[in-house]
């Protein structure tokens, strides 16, 4: 070979000949610049970048000198972790290179992790919880000594969440026990690369971004189906004969869904459906990790045609001979979406497969806007914000279990995180008291003062025994309160549900999962007993899982798409559906807001299209209801999607214009909030993050019960004594930025500058039915479930006199 492998030992050189590979361009690039501070590579899935990443580590390794850890490989799953390590045991066991390779996670044994303390591996292959665990050790500065690489994987994914924020806090602790430490970046989907690479540099040195070639366009389009979508639903049940016809066609397929219910639904009606005995699975992560390892291992040994999945497949996984990827409804982010097809061939400069399937009518908008966007390449995402505070709070923490430490140390350090370059000292020292007392309306309290000062100026654990009790609290994870699933009298567990699920199960209620129907026999220690269930219509398991919301760029593109004159790339039956509602009403516009009026059923009825996204569009309706009580209109409810909010009541309004004067808005928005349940589950999430409250104890886990119980009299307390308690300013800021999602209400009006469109209807508008479908929703699964709907369609649609297909 030419001396594009000049800095590859001869070794390397005969294994890469021997295969008949070559090194690509992004690989050597990152040979040639392995000494950078930092490193940030983009490349295509398939196109070898996580080898990229580890070769400089594995020639630096490779004469079998270097002692103690090396390199760390940090990555937001442990399955990937696990995959990783599969992976690279190849060319490690290939070349019979001396290098020790071991993964440390949640699902690591204690005996293992303690060995990994004492005798480091060369790599070590870890995720952000297992690492914040281990510089909380008193032994940190001896595992860390030697090391000489971090590389974080799907960096874009944890740049999003508090698990990055904690991350670059770890980062920042291992750069002061490792100086000379280097730190690359890993990713195929970015759409702020400049921003990533700011997030992965220590600040304010900058960090060089490496773009791979991104190979060639995939192979993109909505599936063809003989029947056209429902008005409203999720479930997708009408595309299941084309769906089950591309698994055919394909070696094997990815069907993605945005919901663990959702994927359980489906799933079950596609095995119904499989006449053919395909050999199909399961994976979600409300599943027993049991069963999700013996999907995977399916997979990688390309024994099955086709796995329903849910974001526990979104990462860079290597699933062997996938060659087809399905997404079920629409995909909200079309990040995700790049994302999720990117699964689709693991082959450098072939086109990734995949088709997309809109649940129902307004869906199929969705789906081509989304299409447009990949085809654009326009990712979307919004501005990261500072760093949490709550996450700085459960840092100090893990500082002080590791041992004394100064503050002006510890806040220099901090300073060099990209997130939290802006603190300032004021913040970082409130931080720091909450930690040693807990706030001035608890420092009465020793349970708190959990931090002290010493002569010499140093800040240590008050109590070295609550070492234990701060690690077993570590990480950024706010799980939904959970119980084991399990067949009666057998002690493997099926998986899991949410808490409030479980309470209103009753004996014989049946439901889904794992992709089977069981029958609840009752709880006992904690966990739901089961027994199996041969009903074909089973009580759906609501499973949480993650609920997404449409991006503002997707909205903004839906908004472009309606001021198009006509819509030869919509299917004939959603053009003519919007085309209807252009004749009857208006389609919305971006710098107006529509509001439609019209009664139905004995009611008045009131449309309000924001296309804000599901959360601003919730808080929306609890708004503009609370304006109509003030105003004396009666409303009775509300229900709300990502595009609308409906509101039905009984008074007409035929005036809008006052509901959305942005002065009331935010003054009525204000009082919700201040006596809101959002505040306080929003304060149970930071309270837990920053240390106030403690889920896992030495004897045994709190129950979502105890702690919402504990954390609403902690929250009651200091919104009476201390209103300005860190912990409430840091909850005000959670709950505007995420579960009300306020900020996009404020774009909105903000959008929209007081521009209302107000029509006065007789009927309803082809628009707002499927909320109305959405508002009588039946929660039966299967056939019967679509039955109803379609009925409930049909006759909403004589009712009214639309003459749509």
């Amino acid at each position: 070979m030419p001396d594009a492998t000049r800095h590859l030992p001869a070794l390397f050189h005969d294994w890469f000949a021997g295969r008949g590979w070559s090194v690509h361009p992004h690989q050597q690039a990152m040979l040639d610049r392995a000494g950078d501070p930092a490193l940030l590579l983009i490349a295509p899935t398939g196109g070898g970048k996580t080898l990229a990443g580890f070769l400089p580590s594995l020639a630096e390794l490779a004469d079998g000198t270097h002692q103690g850890l090396h390199t760390l490989y940090v990555s937001p799953l442990k399955a990937l972790a696990a995959d990783i390590k599969r992976n690279l045991r190849r060319p490690v066991d290939d070349m019979a290179l001396p290098i020790r390779i071991e993964d440390r996670t949640g699902d690591t044994s204690y005996t293992q992790k303690r060995r990994q303390r004492a005798d480091p591996p060369h790599i070590l292959l870890t995720t952000p919880e297992s690492l914040a665990l281990l510089i909380s050790y008193e032994d940190a500065p001896r595992i860390f000594a030697g090391l000489q690489r971090v590389i974080v994987d799907e960096i874009h994914a944890l740049a999003e969440s508090k698990r990055g924020d904690q991350l670059m806090l770890a980062l920042s602790r291992l750069q002061t026990l490792a100086p000379g430490l280097r730190r690359v970046g890993l990713s195929a989907t970015v759409e702020d690369p400049p921003a990533i690479a700011r997030m992965l540099a220590r600040h304010p040195d900058p960090c060089p971004i490496l773009l791979a070639d991104p190979g060639p366009a995939p192979d993109i389009a909505m599936l063809q189906t003989d029947a056209p979508p429902p008005w409203a639903g999720g479930g997708a049940t009408y595309a299941i004969p084309a769906v089950l016809e591309a698994v055919k066609q394909h070696k094997t397929t990815l069907i993605f869904h945005n919901t663990r219910a959702q994927a359980e639904i489906f799933f079950h009606n596609l095995w119904l459906a499989n006449t053919d005995d395909l050999p199909i699975g399961i994976h979600h992560g409300s599943l027993a990790r049991e069963q999700r390892e013996r999907v995977e291992s399916a997979m990688v040994a390309g024994q099955l045609r086709a796995i329903v999945c849910t974001g526990s497949l979104d990462l860079g996984i290597d699933w062997g001979d996938v060659d087809l990827v399905i997404q079920v409804g629409a995909p909200k982010n079309v990040k995700r979406l790049v994302q999720r097809i990117g699964r689709a061939n693991h082959r450098y400069n072939a086109p990734s497969k995949a088709l997309l399937v809109p649940a129902n009518r307004f869906e199929v908008v969705e789906c081509v806007a989304a299409l447009q966007a990949v085809q654009a390449h326009d990712l979307d995402g919004d501005p990261k914000g500072a760093g949490p505070r709550d996450v700085l709070c459960q840092h100090i923490l893990i500082a002080a279990c590791a041992g004394p430490f100064h503050a002006d140390d510890l806040f220099a350090e901090v300073r060099s995180t990209g997130a939290y370059a802006g603190l300032t000292r004021a913040e970082f020292d409130a931080c720091l008291d909450f930690c040693a007392t807990g706030g001035y309306a608890l420092r009465a309290y020793d349970r708190w003062k959990r931090l002290l000062q010493t002569a010499d100026g140093k800040w240590q654990l008050r109590d070295p025994r609550a070492a234990l009790r701060i690690r077993m609290n570590i990480g950024t994870i706010q799980d939904t309160d959970t119980l084991k699933v399990r067949m009666k009298g057998n002690f493997k567990p099926l998986g899991e549900v949410e808490e409030a699920f479980a309470a209103t199960l009753t004996q014989g209620d049946t439901f889904l999962i794992g992709g089977q129907i069981v029958r609840y026999e009752g709880l006992r220690e904690m966990t739901v007993e089961v027994t199996r269930d041969a009903a074909k219509t089973p009580k759906i398991a609501t499973f949480m899982g993650t609920k997404f919301a449409n991006s503002t760029q997707l909205s903004q593109r839906i908004l472009r798409m309606f001021a198009q004159d006509d819509w030869p790339q919509l299917p004939a039956h959603t053009a003519d559906w919007l085309g209807l509602q252009r004749q009857l009403s208006k389609l919305p516009q971006a710098d107006r807001i529509l509001v439609e009026s019209f009664p139905h059923d004995g009611r008045q009825h009131l449309c309000v299209y924001g296309f804000a996204g599901r959360n601003a569009m919730q808080t929306l309706g609890m708004l503009l209801t609370q304006r109509m009580e003030e105003l004396g209109l009666h409303p009775l409810g509300f229900v709300a999607t990502d595009y609308a909010v409906l509101i039905w009541g009984l008074d007409a309004v035929t005036d809008a214009a006052p509901l959305f004067r942005a002065p009331d808005l935010r003054a009525g928005f204000e009082d919700w909030l201040s006596g809101n349940a959002v505040m306080k589950r929003t304060f149970r999430g930071a309270a837990t993050i920053a240390g106030l409250i403690e889920r896992n104890l030495p004897q045994a886990r709190k129950s979502g019960r105890q702690a919402t119980f504990s954390s609403d009299i902690l929250y009651d307390t200091l919104a009476k004594y201390d209103p300005d308690h860190l912990m409430l300013q840091i909850t005000r800021e959670e709950a505007l930025r995420g579960l009300v999602d306020f900020g996009r209400i404020e774009e909105m009006l903000t959008r929209t500058a007081g521009r209302v469109d107000h029509i006065l209807l007789d009927r309803v508008t082809p628009l707002a039915m499927p909320l109305l479908l959405e508002q009588g929703r039946i929660a039966l699964a299967g056939a019967g479930r679509e039955r109803l709907m379609e009925d409930a369609a049909a006759a909403l649609i004589a009712k009214v006199g639309l003459a749509i297909d």
